[in-house]
């Protein structure tokens, strides 16, 4: 190839690249989906959860809880699974964050196996609740704001329930501190 054509290409190929960038970047921030002419991918404004919903997952130990319970607190819902190396890492933060401040309530909903869950929790003791979820759990990750629907998924809810931050991807005990304080600090 001479050099014209090389140079031709680069530019073309720079161009694309740059394209997607713009494209990716927008859909991010707006949550405008790629592919519109899919209609199980694409999802209106309408279908976005903005409060935590009642809802109902069972327990490791078979029974039922109601999101209802924990009506009144702020809580924080980690969307997780045991063969996902940031949400075991982010796990001892939400230990550590729940031990600190029992008036809130976190949440570990797991997409996964539920024998591979009861031998993780047995291995790695937690002091807040793992819920086992499903396909509707994965459904309302993705209602919360999960658009590419990964793990680990974090959503936090104020004390009436009003959805304040959402997040694929580990937390960090900083970002924990910085939306918690003052959701915490508001008088319940």
């Amino acid at each position: 190839m001479n050099r014209r054509k090389a140079v031709l290409l680069g530019v073309l190929i720079a161009l694309f690249a740059l394209g997607s960038w713009q494209h990716g970047t927008r859909w991010w921030e707006t949550g405008e989906q790629l592919y519109r002419e899919i209609p199980a991918l694409f999802h209106n404004k309408e279908d976005r959860l903005d409060h935590l919903p009642d809802f109902q997952l069972p327990t490791l130990e078979g029974w039922k809880i109601s999101s209802s319970a924990w009506q009144g607190k702020v809580v924080v819902l980690n969307f997780w699974a045991t063969w996902c190396p940031p949400c075991v890492r982010e796990m001892p933060r939400f230990v550590e964050i729940q031990q600190r401040h029992p008036e809130l309530q976190v949440v570990g909903i797991a997409i996964d196996a539920p024998e591979a869950v009861k031998t993780f929790v047995q291995q790695h003791p937690l002091n807040y609740p793992i819920l086992l979820g499903d396909l509707p759990a994965v459904e309302l990750s993705r209602r919360l704001g999960n658009r590419l629907q990964g793990l680990p998924f974090t959503a936090i809810f104020d004390r009436e329930g009003k959805l304040i931050y959402a997040r694929i991807g580990e937390m960090t005990t900083k970002t924990l501190d910085e939306v918690l304080t003052p959701l915490l600090a508001q008088a319940g």
